[in-house]
């Protein structure tokens, strides 16, 4: 097991500027192209292919694209579900129907979100999801997640652990995103897959018996 220590804070902020830093660059041709594959990867792998209740997000800027990959799921008749950041920063939950159910929401100062414009189910909504793609901005070798730092998905996976739901927990990035080491801290999970452009990385103890 790793030392946890708040000295990982200061790390975790650095690599965050890092990786923002590095999307900014990118352009919207890049960011286009990389949805594309993204999704024809995610789709593949039989714990999306299995699924039928999917909680995601709508990517935002220059994050790996998600909205290719929601209608995608849509299409094969997934229940997808959307984010709705609540004013203490947990996450109630919303049902897909397609880009026009989205609505752009400014949260103060903050970037604004596309979140579903319908009916409320209620933060526990996500304990129902077969699985659950985390935002993020980068996976280590170990599968533990760099989240982008407002807490909102440590109380997501506080919540199925509560429920003692265990949905298959998919991460979308680049490929430079795929590091040696995030720093980590103790009420930290590890995922189990990270998807992006180029393949499938997965983690835990069955990862070696699964398709690369």
């Amino acid at each position: 097991m790793r030392h946890h220590d708040r000295a990982d804070e200061p790390d975790k902020r650095a690599l965050r500027r890092e990786i923002r830093s590095a999307r900014n660059r990118l352009t919207a041709d890049d960011v286009r192209v990389s949805a594309t594959e993204l999704a024809r990867r995610a789709l593949a792998l039989p714990e999306l292919a299995q699924a039928r209740t999917v909680a995601a997000y709508v990517s935002v800027g220059s994050e790996p694209g998600t909205l290719t990959l929601l209608d995608a799921l849509r299409a094969r008749g997934v229940r997808v579900l959307l984010p709705a950041l609540l004013p203490d920063n947990d996450l109630d939950w919303g049902t897909y129907d397609g880009e026009g159910s989205l609505v752009r929401v400014r949260h103060g100062g903050r970037m604004a979100l596309l979140e579903p414009a319908g009916d409320r189910l209620g933060p526990d909504a996500v304990t129902e999801a077969d699985a659950v793609l985390l935002p993020g901005l980068a996976v280590d070798a170990c599968g533990m997640r760099l989240g982008r730092g407002g807490g909102s998905y440590d109380r997501v996976l506080a919540r199925l652990e509560r429920a003692d739901a265990h949905p298959a927990l998919v991460v979308l990035l680049y490929d430079s995103e795929v590091v040696a080491r995030v720093p980590e801290e103790p009420h930290d999970r590890p995922v189990h897959a990270v998807v992006t452009p180029s393949g499938v990385r997965r983690f835990g103890p069955a990862a070696d018996a699964r398709h690369p």
